[in-house]
């Protein structure tokens, strides 16, 4: 017993989990090009085009295709974790980006036991982005604000991305996975590999996110305060509760619903992204063609 207690104490002292893995965040992105119209599509791929990282993500991506490429860019939030580039977000910022800073904190919100707000802003991220993506007018915001709002309302339709403060979102909570083959693994982290391989890409992940979509009821819009609480209503269940060898196991009617959840919600986070973004280059459509009123020639 020594040996597997000194592993879960390894697996528990690790790093937290990211967020969907980028599997997840990929299938969103095809979902929400689906929802936009052809110059939304064009709007976000100048924008993405205008981005320092741009051609990692046309690499990536394996094709000059701007729908591949803007699932690519869905992933750039988590990536940069491991960037050495963003290891000093005191750094003055490279040419095309607003900061050096990976920005840990906006990937999530915590709360306690009596829904206290505590550590993350993942909710309050996305409505300043949004407002700098309705309004600024510099390009260089434009390209780098795209990809992260792009990649939190993923985050944000993952439970345990507005999880509690006191096992920091299911990454202190260790289950036991019987189907796996590293059978202890952090909750959040078995949650975030939910909608299939990281290394999902190209035709595959263009047929999968077109099951997804025959698959799933078109979701409400709501807004982002909705979506925050439908993640939280979710946590409910979200703890498997059968008993393992030394934690909580994944049975089979656990991993059923927990599948079936994680579908919906990268599911619904694509519809309301793709929403979302046709939102907004609307209203920049409209306030670049305003034109003040001319008076009247005497």
């Amino acid at each position: 017993m020594r040996p597997l207690l000194i592993l879960l104490i390894l697996i528990c002292a690790s790093p937290p989990a990211l967020a969907w893995n980028a599997a997840g965040h990929r299938l969103a992105a095809l979902i929400a090009w689906q929802q936009m119209s052809p110059p939304t599509r064009s709007f976000v791929a100048t924008a993405l085009a205008g981005h320092p990282d741009h051609g990692r993500w046309r690499e990536k991506a394996g094709a000059d295709d701007p729908a591949l490429v803007f699932a690519e860019a869905s992933t750039w939030a988590d990536a940069i974790r491991r960037d050495p580039r963003f290891a000093d977000e005191t750094a003055p910022p490279l040419p095309g980006f607003s900061d050096m800073a990976a920005h840990g904190d906006w990937h999530y919100v915590d709360f306690d036991k009596r829904g206290k707000r505590g550590r993350g802003q993942i909710d309050r991220k996305i409505l300043e982005l949004r407002e700098i993506l309705r309004s600024t007018v510099k390009t260089e915001e434009i390209s780098w604000a795209l990809p992260w709002l792009a990649h939190l309302v993923g985050d944000l339709h993952q439970p345990f991305h507005v999880g509690r403060s006191e096992d920091r979102g299911g990454n202190s909570v260790l289950v036991e996975d019987p189907a796996a083959r590293q059978p202890f693994v952090k909750l959040h982290a078995w949650w975030d590999d939910l909608p299939g391989s990281s290394g999902l890409r190209g035709k595959r992940l263009q047929r999968r996110a077109g099951e997804l979509l025959a698959g799933q009821p078109t979701p409400e819009q709501g807004e982002v305060g909705q979506w925050l609480r439908e993640s939280r209503r979710l946590l409910a269940r979200a703890y498997p509760a059968t008993p393992g060898s030394v934690s909580a196991q994944i049975d089979d009617d656990y991993r059923t619903w927990a599948s079936q959840t994680a579908e919906r919600r990268v599911t619904e986070a694509g519809y309301r992204l793709g929403r979302l973004l046709e939102e907004i280059h609307r209203r920049r459509v409209s306030r670049e063609t305003a034109s003040p009123r001319l008076k009247p020639e005497r």
